[in-house]
C-alpha cells in the first residue's frame, strides 16, 4: 500500500524532514465515561494555549446526567469522534453533530451551560472536549457559540480541519489566530505527516481509537506531548484505521490565572470573570425559580 505523506507550506531550510521525540505521557485519570487527560494545573502548562482535554466515550444517556455549569476566559472545543449528539441553542437553532462536527464555545467573560447537547440517534458517543485559553483582548469579551455539522467542515486528506489552518483550508470556527486543531483519520497502514506552521512550537496528539507508531507507539485512550520546536512529525496506523486529533500553537505567551471553571491571563482578568459567572449563576437561579424548573435553559449568558 501507497504511503500518504502530506505537508503545510513549503520549507526550504526544513528540506529534510527530523521527526520530533516525545516528551511527555499520559493516560489520564478516569471519572465514568470522562477521562481527564489534561488539566490548566498539569500539562495545560507545557503546551498553552491548550490548557484542558478530556476522551469521552460510552453510552450516549451519559450525555443527560451533565449539569449546568459555568466557565470564563475560555473557549472549549467539542468534537464527536464515534455517534453523534443533537444541539439546541436559542441563537443557533437545532442541528446533529456527528463524526468530525463541532461545537465552540467562546466563554470569553462568562457563560453557564451544560444542556445544548443531548442524545443523538446513535447508542454509543465517542469525543473530545478541549478547552483553550483566550488572549486578553477575548477573555473577558461577549459569548461567541457556534454548532458545525460534519458536511461544513473542511478536509484535506485524511484531516478536517477543527481549528486554524491546514493547506490553505481555513476552517470555519471563529478562534483565534495561531493555532491549529485536527481530527484525522488514518487507514491501517498509511502514513502521514504533519509539519507545523512557523511559529507553532507546541504541538500533542490524543489517540481514540486504534494505534499510532510515531515512532514509538501511542495507543488509544492516550495522550502525547512532543518536545518544542518547529520539527515535522510522521505517524502511521498500525493495525487497523487510527482516529486521532493533533494541535500545534504558537506558545501562549501569558501565566494561566486559575479558577475553578476559569483561565484567565493575570489575577484582574480572573476576578472579572469569576464574579460574572457568579452575577450570571444568580439571574439563573431567579429564572427557573419562576419558571418552577420547567423552563429548559441550554446555554446562560
Amino acid at each position: 500500500m501507497a504511503l500518504l505523506q502530506t505537508q503545510i507550506g513549503t520549507r526550504s531550510d526544513r528540506e529534510t524532514i527530523t521527526d520530533r521525540a516525545i516528551s511527555y505521557r499520559t493516560t489520564g485519570s478516569r471519572h465514568g465515561s470522562i477521562v481527564r487527560l489534561m488539566s490548566p494545573s498539569d500539562l495545560g502548562h507545557l503546551i498553552k494555549p491548550f490548557v484542558f482535554l478530556d476522551l469521552f466515550e460510552g453510552e450516549s444517556s451519559f450525555i443527560n446526567g451533565m449539569p449546568m455549569h459555568p466557565h470564563s476566559g475560555i473557549a472549549t472545543v467539542t468534537v464527536i469522534t464515534e455517534g453523534n449528539l443533537r444541539f439546541e441553542d436559542a441563537d443557533s437553532g437545532k442541528g446533529m453533530i456527528d463524526y468530525g462536527g463541532v461545537e465552540w464555545m467562546r466563554a470569553g467573560g462568562g457563560v453557564w451551560h451544560g444542556k445544548e447537547m443531548s442524545v443523538g440517534t446513535s447508542k454509543r458517543i465517542q469525543g473530545f472536549q478541549l478547552w483553550v485559553a483566550l488572549p486578553p483582548a477575548l477573555e473577558n469579551a461577549s459569548v461567541d457559540s457556534q454548532y458545525l455539522e460534519s458536511r461544513v467542515m473542511p478536509e484535506v486528506g485524511p484531516a478536517r480541519v477543527i481549528l486554524g489552518s491546514y493547506q490553505g483550508v481555513q476552517s470555519p470556527v471563529r478562534a483565534p489566530a495561531g493555532m491549529n486543531y485536527l481530527l484525522v483519520t488514518l487507514p491501517a497502514g498509511e502514513s502521514w505527516t504533519y509539519i507545523p506552521p512557523n511559529g507553532h512550537e507546541s504541538l500533542w496528539l490524543s489517540v481514540s481509537r486504534g494505534t499510532l507508531s510515531v515512532p514509538g507507539v501511542v495507543m488509544a485512550g492516550e495522550m502525547v506531548i512532543f518536545e518544542p520546536g518547529n520539527g515535522a512529525v510522521t505517524l502511521k496506523a498500525m493495525h487497523k484505521d487510527t482516529v486521532f486529533v493533533i494541535g500545534s500553537a504558537e506558545p501562549h505567551p501569558y501565566d494561566l490565572a486559575l479558577g475553578n471553571y476559569s483561565v484567565h491571563t493575570n489575577p484582574h482578568a480572573l476576578r472579572s470573570g469569576e464574579a460574572k459567572i457568579a452575577e450570571i449563576g444568580a439571574r439563573l437561579r431567579e429564572y427557573l425559580k419562576k419558571s418552577n424548573g420547567s423552563a429548559s435553559v441550554p446555554v446562560f449568558k
